[in-house]
């Protein structure tokens, strides 16, 4: 093994600081230049979309102008609830079937292509909801059809960047997503607290709404200067083209040993795949997926991961935080979205250290494990407070409310260092070539589907899950212990690894190599002696062992 550190200029030699793995100091310092962080900073303007809506449509559902020109201030509480609900899961609604068009256009044109098309579609979604004028179906339509843009971008965004990264900083630029995610959040708070504090009327709303169209204008901008997957190219059999986009992004030439080695890899991979089902239509991949132990594993294993993330109760803070923080005490709605935008400063703080200095160098399992039990303390603390100690409307906040507050930013850092940027991680890195685009897509369909089922379940159970609500956080907190049992016996390292060397780790390479040799053996010659003493040679024939 090459030992490359006294090559490396400064930014390579900050990464050796912070990142501990084997990898990173066996290949080129090269690689780890601007060009991969550019690359992935692109294509996540795209979890940026998620990210800005989750905090728009929250503090929009709480601006008087909207419930006003709405009609959410003529329900009561209950019918208020279900209203805003329906509004705010019509998006994920659309995120759903996004995620499998986006699956279909990136495999039939392209991930670059895919996330272009995502992003023109978010903007005419965005447009239709800050023109909807008071229309609920308008608003309704609006939000669906961002919702196909956003959930498609969801689905390439990881996709995207792990077949382009560097295998020993994957986690950290595919974890970007997550940050941006958070990052559009805490951009999208303090864009409704500004609305609140100075714009009056209808356009104390409808700016926040057109404003979730910023990202997606600058995800199409940027995508149009990147290059395409060179594992898409290679899958095409495009190898010239795909050789020479994977020299540009790791700064190297094409004749390169990394570049020949790395592609030789993406060779090799494809060919055992075709070997092991060989049709590439749809029935084909889902039969490959399913029927093949190790494929199978890795699909169960990636949708039972974004469950779980969002069974963490995450995006029921996320989209109704200043509702939360009405129920914890704080009152005025000004109060209410500065706690708000402070939870997005956290949120987004916290992911940029985990991706900086944990998420490469601890490793992903670990901290999926201790941020399982982390959540569900803080999740638990809420909830016996708001049972025991519930906060009395006109009187002061007392010191255990205060700590019930600091316990909703707590779980954000902890949601930050584990669940939220690792699950995207896992299931982008772990899929086979083949099979990638549509293991992200049921994984991402699966998030939008929880997703939905938070958004549309939250408030509810704030209105009827015990006094305050304080049984959804008791429920949120029983569902993050759960998930350190799931981890520690079903998720396996991963940092480091390179995205063929997967098939390693989950027992395919294994199973193509038995086939190989049963193939190899079913030709081979063999010697016996005939009737006449002379040598008489025959091929056995043998059955090839069934998959």
């Amino acid at each position: 093994m090459v030992d490359y550190t006294s090559q490396a200029g400064p930014g390579a030699r900050f990464l050796y600081k912070v990142i501990h793995n084997d990898a990173i100091k066996a290949d080129p310092p090269q690689i780890y230049g601007w060009r991969a962080f550019m690359m992935a900073f692109s294509a996540c303007f795209g979890g940026m979309l998620f990210g800005f809506d989750i905090g728009t449509i929250g503090g929009v559902l709480t601006l008087p102008a909207f419930m006003k020109k709405y009609g959410l201030d003529k329900l009561n509480a209950k019918a208020q609830a279900d209203l805003s609900q329906n509004i705010a899961s019509t998006l994920q609604a659309g995120c759903f079937f996004g995620c499998f068009l986006a699956s279909w256009v990136s495999d039939r044109w392209g991930r670059r292509t895919s996330l272009i098309a995502m992003g023109l579609i978010t903007i005419v979604g965005c447009i239709i909801q800050s023109a909807s004028s008071g229309s609920l179906p308008s608003m309704y339509i609006g939000r669906l059809v961002a919702g196909f843009g956003v959930g498609g971008a969801s689905m390439v965004v990881p996709l995207y960047i792990s077949e382009n990264a560097p295998r020993a900083i994957r986690g950290g630029l595919t974890g970007i997503y997550q940050l941006f995610i958070a990052t559009g959040t805490m951009l999208s708070f303090w864009v409704n607290y500004g609305a609140i504090l100075h714009l009056h009327g209808a356009t104390s709303y409808i700016v926040p709404l057109a404003l979730q169209a910023l990202p997606a204008v600058l995800l199409v901008g940027c995508m149009l200067l990147n290059k395409e997957s060179p594992r898409f190219l290679a899958k095409q059999d495009r190898w010239e083209e795909a050789t020479k986009t994977l020299a540009r992004v790791r700064n190297l030439p094409t004749d390169h040993e990394y570049v020949q080695s790395e592609i030789n890899d993406i060779a090799e991979q494809l060919e055992h795949e075709r070997m092991l089902i060989g049709g590439s239509g749809t029935m084909d991949l889902l039969r490959e997926m399913f029927t093949i132990p190790g494929n199978r594993k890795r699909a169960f294993i990636s949708i039972g991961l974004m469950i779980c993330q969002q069974m963490t109760g995450t995006n029921a803070i996320n989209y109704y935080a200043p509702q939360i923080f009405k129920n914890l005490g704080l009152q005025g709605n000004t109060t209410k979205l500065f706690a708000t935008g402070i939870y997005g400063v956290v949120k987004m703080t916290a992911c940029s250290l985990f991706l900086l200095f944990a998420v490469d160098s601890l490793g992903r399992r670990r901290s999926l494990l201790w941020t399982s039990i982390a959540q569900g303390l803080a999740m638990f603390y809420i909830g016996l407070y708001v049972r025991i100690s519930p906060p009395i409307p006109g009187e002061k906040v007392p010191p255990a409310g205060y700590f019930a507050l600091v316990c909703i930013f707590l779980f954000a850092a902890f949601f930050q260092f584990g669940w939220g940027p690792v699950c995207w991680i896992y299931v982008s890195e772990i899929p086979t070539a083949r099979l990638r685009s549509m293991n992200v897509a049921i994984a991402a369909a699966t998030q939008w589907l929880f997703n939905f089922v938070v958004a549309r379940a939250t408030l509810t159970m704030m209105a009827t899950v015990g006094a305050h609500g304080y049984g959804a956080f008791l429920i949120y907190g029983s569902f993050c212990f759960s998930m350190f049992f799931f981890v520690w016996f079903l998720i396996p390292e991963t940092k480091g690894m390179s995205l063929e060397k997967m098939d390693d780790l989950f027992g395919v390479t294994e199973l193509v190599k038995n086939l190989e040799a049963d193939r190899e053996a079913q030709h081979a010659p063999t010697h016996e002696l005939g009737a006449d003493n002379k040598e008489a040679l025959h091929v056995e024939k043998r059955e090839v062992a069934s998959t």
